[in-house]
């Protein structure tokens, strides 16, 4: 993991997150998991896992969950959260790396791929997690693959108002020209170093490593990023009118460079 990648991770607060601003992200992705997952129990990795935030459902619902991830930190987190989980035990938690899986082939019936391909920055880097990915998974196996939107930050930058910035407006220029987000001032506004996908090249990226693409999903659609999140989510009308409308259009090939994040689900 590049060093300043890893710096962003240290300090613990990946799980925060998905309880505060990204609330909508972490909503659907259950969702989505839920609706494709394999009959359980199934054994799964996690890789790039972080503090087991899907880890511990998922090992919540049977299933024996192999979690990895390269900041320790996230390992201890992750741990910590399963003993507080009733029946979430990890069937392990280890330190990696999702280009070098430490798991036998066809060892698992599904993995869980929603960090690592948007932090290597190199198309060789992605499709060799993605081929290992490939290996380790039993024919027929299920691949859940997320990308970050090559326009996620030119989104953010005009609901933030910061694109007047100079700065920022190169940043979010470069980011959309070739895919490549760098935050060189370890700015704690911007995300760190990651690499951000259009939808069709997400797609062949997936099949060049081996893969059938069974769906490309737009996780939070056009809802992403909102303000007023709070104002939807509060209320279990207005959650679920939300949710119904992503839902509506979650397919959509016009609207998937729309969501912040790109969900992959794929057989191996």
């Amino acid at each position: 993991m590049r060093p300043e990648v890893l710096s962003h991770y240290e300090d613990g607060a990946e799980a925060l997150r998905l309880e505060s601003r990204a609330r909508l992200e972490y909503i659907r992705n259950l969702e989505l998991l839920e609706r494709y997952f394999p009959p359980e129990p199934a054994v799964v990795a996690d890789v790039g896992g972080g503090p087991g935030t899907y880890a511990v459902p998922i090992a919540a619902r049977g299933n024996a969950v192999h979690l990895l991830d390269p900041v320790p930190g996230h390992l201890r987190q992750a741990l910590e959260a399963a003993e507080g989980h009733t029946g979430a035990q990890l069937a392990g938690a280890v330190l990696g790396d999702a280009r070098e899986l430490p798991w036998a082939d066809g060892q698992m019936d599904a993995v869980v791929l929603f960090g690592p391909l948007y932090h290597l920055v190199t198309e060789e880097g992605r499709l060799q997690a993605l081929r290992e990915a490939r290996r380790v998974l039993s024919p027929g196996g299920r691949l859940f693959a997320m990308a970050m939107s090559r326009f996620v930050y030119l989104r953010d930058a005009i609901q933030k108002r910061s694109l007047v910035n100079p700065r920022v407006r190169l940043l979010v220029k470069n980011g959309v020209e070739s895919g490549q987000h760098r935050n060189p001032d370890c700015d704690p506004q911007l995300f760190t170093t990651a690499y951000l996908h259009r939808p069709e090249e997400f797609a062949v990226e997936l099949a060049t490593a081996g893969f059938e693409v069974e769906q490309l999903i737009s996780v939070e659609g056009p809802a992403g990023r909102m303000a007023d999140l709070d104002w939807w989510l509060e209320v279990p009308e207005r959650r679920e009118a939300l949710l119904d409308g992503i839902r509506e259009v979650e397919m959509e090939p016009s609207l998937l460079g729309a969501s912040p994040q790109i969900l992959a689900v794929a057989r191996s």
